[in-house]
């Protein structure tokens, strides 16, 4: 316990799924909580977002922990809402230590439009610079950066089941491969302010974004309309381990670790919790 003692960590997505799993470790190691969350949800998915609901109910676990939380609904494709979400953040708590880029959408599927490109890149990549780029005027020496990307970042050919996830899915793609270049060229930038930057890359993980019907379809499009007993079957298949998929917390352990002072010489990595998703690709 204490690994994060005294710090102040801004999470976006912070409503459910990974960002409240972040927001609850990091609460449990003495870290105080901005989180961040649009609390609506999006034209483009086939899925419900996270409600304002979600976003109390994540305030109330992080209270539990007898830690501080300042709660602000913004939207991270809108810069000046997220600056401003940040600067309350810091005014309610003091200082900034560490931001947590986590927001993102996944509109899969073969039949989404062109659009689902273009708002995918908005929320995943443009939304986690939004991020990062507002809180670098609080942060100083000892401070971190962390990045949620994805096996997908580090699959440099979108193939199976990505060529089934349409013009979304590649999206998808193409937004945590550029946060891959983004940490390494960034990094070596920050390291003399004592900055350091990193991004965590996990395979499927258990939450709202993997179990919904849209992703049921990419992952088994010999049924007609699969459950999620039906996809679960086939969800092992992108991974080297024999599991469907990697839980929330599993995620949350290695941001803890790119969080606190444990990690004070490092930046730049690409951090795999991933089940052995990329090696299981031939990459």
């Amino acid at each position: 316990m204490g690994r994060v003692e005294g710090k102040v960590v801004a999470i976006t997505g912070a409503a459910r799924g990974q960002g409240r799993s972040h927001a609850v470790r990091l609460a449990e190691e003495g870290a105080d909580i901005i989180a961040i969350d649009v609390c609506a949800d999006h034209e483009i998915l086939e899925y419900p977002l996270a409600t304002a609901e979600d976003l109390e109910e994540t305030v109330r676990l992080v209270e539990k922990t007898g830690r501080r939380i300042v709660s602000v609904q913004a939207d991270v494709r809108d810069p000046r809402a997220l600056r401003d979400a940040i600067d309350r953040g810091v005014a309610e708590l003091g200082r900034l230590d560490v931001v947590v880029a986590n927001a993102g959408i996944s509109p899969v599927g073969p039949d989404r439009p062109v659009q689902a490109f273009a708002d995918v890149v908005d929320v995943n990549l443009s939304g986690a610079l939004n991020a990062v780029h507002a809180a670098l005027p609080h942060l100083g020496d000892g401070s971190s950066i962390v990045l949620i990307g994805s096996a997908a970042g580090l699959i440099t050919e979108p193939g199976a089941p990505q060529g089934g996830m349409g013009p979304g899915g590649y999206g998808y793609s193409f937004a945590k491969q550029t946060i891959v270049n983004y940490v390494n060229w960034f990094a070596p930038f920050l390291a003399p302010s004592g900055t350091r930057i990193n991004a965590v890359h996990p395979a499927n993980v258990d939450t709202d974004m993997l179990h919904n019907d849209a992703m049921y379809k990419v992952f088994r499009p010999d049924l007609e309309a699969p459950g999620r007993a039906d996809a679960e079957a086939a969800f092992p298949m992108v991974q080297a381990m024999p599991v469907p998929y990697v839980a929330p917390i599993d995620v949350s352990h290695a941001v803890t670790y790119l969080a606190s002072d444990e990690s004070r010489y490092v930046t730049g990595l690409q951090l795999k919790v991933d089940a052995g998703a990329v090696v299981q690709q031939g990459k």
